[in-house]
């Protein structure tokens, strides 16, 4: 039995079945700028190994609720699997402080509409 080799680049199917992502999507990754991939010379993606932790990396950051722009101001920060560089940090403590922001409003809209609703019951 051959060991298979974990240097090969990676073709979009390839990809797909390792990470559980569509190839539709992993296109789209790439077309966005998060993905980097290079043509063989029939024009096929080929993406390097390291394209599986990515992936999966763009999936945590994903919903984590960053968009793929932020994300994409963010790829240098990702190297190893299940934690970013620092350089990551303040873009995300960024988002952090808006969703902070985000959550207070709804939970002002929450207790006026409750409000509302207590007030009638009367």
């Amino acid at each position: 039995m051959t060991r298979a080799n974990t240097d090969a680049p990676l073709r979009v199917g390839d990809l797909a079945a390792r990470t559980g992502v569509s190839a539709r999507l992993l296109r789209y990754y790439e077309n966005q700028g998060v993905l980097p991939a290079r043509r063989s010379s029939s024009g096929q993606r080929l993406f390097d190994a390291t394209a599986v932790d990515q992936v999966l990396r763009i999936r945590e950051l994903l919903d984590a609720g960053l968009p793929l722009r932020v994300i994409r101001e963010l790829i240098d920060c990702i190297r190893a699997p299940g934690r970013l560089e620092p350089c990551a940090v303040p873009v995300l403590a960024e988002h952090l402080t808006e969703y902070d922001s985000r959550i207070a409003e709804l939970v002002t809209t929450r207790d006026s509409l409750q409000g509302l609703i207590d007030a009638s019951a009367g």
